[in-house]
């Protein structure tokens, strides 16, 4: 499933960066159709029932897209998902065009652990730091893992920066045990 709302996502950011249209809020307007989409079993069943007419399944979506204020490339876009059976995937499609527009515009995706609630400037510091080893701009989400016991953990795509006093602690047993 992960394969197909890939190819999904990265022809929509293709068409995205191609018109030179905004990225954040290409990002948003998906995001919404998918909640909405997601939240209402009802416009799902609609839009999967093959007994529906396509022109039906059309109009319903042009009335949600001009009500959000979407844009024709997001209102056309959907109607494909519709066409070919894949809007019960929507919000899978939303994460990876999110996650392939990052990589388009040089932006790594941070997972960061800490022990506590970090403070909005030891989060800039850390960002910051975290840019110059990368190179890329930082889009960082946080999470509070008290067993770390210190410090943190950050994981970007699948590299792992461990600086938690977990892992230090780790790191010196098996230094003393030789393994």
């Amino acid at each position: 499933m992960a394969a197909v709302s890939g190819r999904y996502a990265r022809a929509f950011a293709e068409v995205i960066m191609d018109q030179k249209a905004s990225p954040q809020r290409a990002v948003a307007d998906l995001n919404a159709i998918a909640a909405l989409v997601s939240a209402n079993a009802e416009l799902r069943t609609v839009f999967q029932n093959p007994s529906v007419e396509h022109q039906q399944k059309l109009k319903l979506l042009d009335a949600i897209i001009a009500r959000a204020k979407g844009s024709k490339m997001l209102r056309n876009f959907v109607a494909v998902l519709i066409d070919q059976r894949r809007i019960g995937q929507i919000e899978d499609v939303a994460r990876q065009f999110q996650h392939e527009l990052n990589e388009r515009m040089g932006i790594a995706e941070a997972q960061v652990s800490s022990a506590r609630d970090l403070a909005a400037a030891e989060k800039k510091s850390l960002e910051k730091r975290l840019a110059a080893t990368t190179g890329k701009e930082i889009d960082a989400t946080y999470m509070k893992d008290e067993s770390l016991l210190g410090g943190a953990l950050v994981r970007i795509g699948s590299t792992v920066y461990d600086g938690s006093v977990r892992g230090q602690m780790q790191r010196i047993k098996e230094q003393i045990t030789g393994s």
